[in-house]
């Protein structure tokens, strides 16, 4: 098998794994659930991945953290701060907050990865608390804007709703500019 083979492969599992625990969660996710969504043996999967943990872990990462460089050329990238504090938003949170707010599962999506793997829990909010503090300027602002932003969710609103929020709270820590 080709180095593009077991790439494909591999980014074929975590997207089965990210669907699974999405909508059955962690507990009730089984090898056999991945392996039949993914089109592969159990066998197979033990080959690449350890165990549930490890998958879930790779799906986390996969799926929040690969989204740093992104978020990072975002938060250094062009527009007033007002747009890169907005577009890192929406990197970071507004689109995975699309796919957990309507999944069965998603809403333990984080409480989970906290539990099995708080160092990438950690990285992704470093990554977050980074970018924020690069718009913002300094990390006191930024420490308070990722609290507040954490508190939208209170609720668990739908993503229009949170996407409303998140703008109004950018508003206020980096007003747009008028034309």
């Amino acid at each position: 098998m080709t180095d593009e083979e077991a790439a494909a492969r591999r980014t074929k599992v975590l997207s089965a794994a990210h669907w699974c625990f999405l909508n059955f969660g962690f507990a009730k996710t089984t090898f056999a659930d991945i392996g039949q969504r993914a089109g592969l043996s159990r066998t197979l999967l033990y080959r690449i991945f350890e165990d549930k943990e490890d998958i879930y872990r790779a799906v986390f990462v996969d799926w929040l953290i690969s989204r740093r460089p992104a978020a990072n050329e975002m938060a250094n990238g062009a527009g007033s701060a007002h747009e890169r504090l907005v577009g890192v938003c929406r990197l970071l949170v507004l689109e995975p907050w699309a796919e957990m707010v309507d999944a069965p599962m998603g809403d333990s999506f984080l409480d989970v990865c906290e539990q099995i793997d708080p160092e990438s829990l950690a990285l992704y909010r470093k990554v977050a608390f980074e970018c924020v503090a690069t718009v913002l300027g300094d990390d006191s602002s930024a420490e308070v804007f990722l609290l507040a932003l954490d508190g939208l969710f209170a609720d668990h609103p739908s993503s229009e709703v949170l996407e409303r929020r998140a703008r109004l709270l950018a508003s206020r820590f980096a007003p747009p500019i008028s034309s």
